[in-house]
């Protein structure tokens, strides 16, 4: 993992640079879970990224956020996409081990609970499945922006690894701009403290 550093004071990007990226982000996204049948996306704000999802890679995707005022009513394409109003803490309509992938795109750092968020996401993967967060870091251009309290890389992989995900990896991307990070649902028994 790269050092994490003071990167406000550094910033060579245009205050325009996250709607700039936005396309290419959500292709990378839709790319590394083309793997998946089903997918949750928690905290899918107005299910942009899920009806992407369903349009992409024709998956089955559960936008989960827990503003539901601003859910589109567009289509998902050739695949399906269930917009809810719900706490992605108690996601009590998806069933234990029924999910290929989860997904929380720019939303992890205004969940209250976040550990708790990761271990209800964890409890709905079925074995083997993976977790995706993306998200701004401490000291972003996001910050500067919009001043909310972001998580740093070193602090998603502990609630990963807190949450029980295995094969946990993280980096930055997009000239330090984002967190990119993953883990894996291990077989039983194989959860990390």
């Amino acid at each position: 993992m790269p050092a994490e550093k003071n990167q406000v004071e550094s910033l060579d990007v245009p205050e325009d640079f996250y709607e700039r990226i936005e396309h290419d982000i959500r292709a990378r996204i839709a790319a590394r879970l083309s793997f998946a049948h089903h997918v949750v996306d928690l905290g899918c704000g107005s299910c942009e990224l899920a009806r992407f999802l369903a349009r992409e890679n024709a998956q089955h995707v559960v936008g989960v956020d827990i503003y539901g005022s601003g859910f589109s009513e567009e289509p998902g394409g050739q695949g399906s996409v269930e917009c809810r109003e719900a706490d992605a803490r108690r996601l009590e309509f998806i069933y234990d081990d029924s999910v290929d992938a989860a997904l929380s795109a720019h939303a992890l750092h205004e969940m209250q609970e976040p550990l708790e968020v990761l271990r209800e996401a964890r409890r709905v993967l079925r074995s083997g499945g993976e977790i995706l967060v993306v998200d701004f870091p401490r000291d972003s251009l996001a910050q500067r922006l919009w001043n909310e309290s972001y998580l740093t890389p070193t602090e998603v992989v502990e609630l990963l690894r807190k949450a029980g995900f295995t094969d946990v990896e993280c980096r930055l991307i997009a000239q330090g701009q984002l967190i990119w990070a993953e883990g894996r649902k291990g077989p039983a028994g194989k959860e990390m403290a």
